[in-house]
């Protein structure tokens, strides 16, 4: 993700966000925040597993998230998050097939379909050549399948396990690939690519439509939705950051997603991102990451509890890489204050941390290649 799509989110002046006291990103102290709305945290991974092998799949990506930004969530939350209570942990290995440090593009596609590909590549493996990706194999097995992001929908790591591209840029022609899936549930940003304003002009709305896809436009509407597939396209781009005000949209398109799949009784595969982790990474704002990092949390803990009472759920949490070498240089956890500095407005090489609870959570252990989580997948799920 590219430092410049930050832009985009100091530019309304005077936005008031929902839960926090700020009106623009730009007004902040970057290096330091202090959390005065700290959550409970629930130990629903406590509960056993009865499944041996996995019925269902909810992969969740904190986009950017290293060892530093889990931390940093921990802290700022009084010492616990719900990733603290999942069992089992290790870390993958994030470098792309012709780069060390790799973008979200190829590091998505590394999850999505197992191989190595080249930084920018949407799907495809290094010469470009369209690879199978789980959320396909998943529909061709009868299952549900569904991608929630804060993002645009068409970004680099929903559309790495939907589209077939050589560039992550080609936003309009990832939106057209969406059509040739029988995705149930996709919600994010990204309606300019798939409405009239698309660059041809021509637009995919009446073609959702026609096979049976719900169209939500307001994040409001979705817990009144009623469809069996559903097209949330809530933003035109990206969504605002939850400093300005963007709420619980990962929460509500979270449930909704989890209701509509588990009514497939052959299972369903998920994927949801908190993207802009990354986002505040690549500004160097500590504040922004550390609010993400705890909206992303608390959707972990709604995924744990749901597949605490099924049983059958496999969940797995990780990053595709860290962003903007992160060091916590101070802070206290007692009154919920994180203090941080920066080595880099980019990408790093560092591993990154996975956390697994469910049916096949053992396999997620040590130190894994990021094609080994499809690999691992596939075994848990006993294809």
């Amino acid at each position: 993700m590219k430092k410049y799509l930050f832009l985009i989110f100091i530019i309304p002046a005077f936005v008031q966000a929902q839960k926090y006291n700020y009106t623009t990103i730009d007004s902040l102290d970057k290096s330091k925040f202090v959390n005065e709305h700290p959550y409970e945290v629930r130990d629903y991974a406590a509960t056993p597993v009865r499944a041996k092998k996995a019925k269902n799949i909810i992969f969740l990506i904190g986009d950017g998230m290293g060892g530093s930004h889990v931390y940093a969530g921990l802290i700022a939350n009084r010492g616990n998050l719900y990733l603290r209570t999942m069992p089992f942990s290790g870390f993958n290995k994030t470098n792309s097939s012709d780069k060390l440090i790799t973008d979200s593009a190829a590091g998505a596609t590394a999850f999505s379909a197992g191989v190595k590909t080249h930084n920018g590549a949407i799907g495809v493996d290094s010469a470009d050549v369209p690879v199978r990706t789980i959320l396909e194999m998943a529909e061709e097995k009868g299952l549900s399948s569904g991608l929630v992001s804060t993002s645009r929908i068409t970004h680099a790591t929903p559309a790495s396990f939907i589209a077939h591209q050589p560039s992550r840029g080609m936003y309009d022609e990832i939106a057209a690939d969406f059509l040739k899936t029988d995705i149930d549930v996709f919600i994010g940003g990204g309606r300019s690519n798939f409405d009239s304003l698309r660059k041809d002009g021509h637009s995919l709305l009446p073609e959702l439509k026609a096979k049976g896809y719900e169209i939500i436009t307001d994040v409001n509407a979705l817990q009144d939705a009623k469809g069996d597939k559903i097209a949330g396209l809530v933003g035109e781009g990206h969504l605002k950051p939850v400093l300005l005000g963007r709420g619980d949209m990962l929460m509500q398109s979270t449930r909704l997603a989890l209701k509509v799949l588990s009514r497939n009784e052959n299972g369903f595969f998920l994927m949801v991102e908190g993207s802009q982790i990354d986002w505040g990474g690549h500004d160097n704002n500590v504040p922004y990451i550390v609010t993400e990092m705890l909206d992303f949390d608390q959707v972990i803990g709604e995924v744990l509890k749901f597949a605490a009472e099924d049983g059958e759920t496999l969940v797995v949490v990780t990053a595709d890489h860290e962003t903007g070498g992160f060091a916590i240089t101070g802070g206290s956890i007692e009154q919920g204050i994180v203090e941080g500095q920066f080595t880099t407005h980019s990408h790093t090489g560092v591993m990154v941390p996975v956390f697994a609870y469910g049916p096949g959570a053992d396999l997620f252990t040590g130190i894994m290649e990021n094609t080994d989580i499809f690999n691992k997948f596939i075994e848990a799920l006993d294809w």
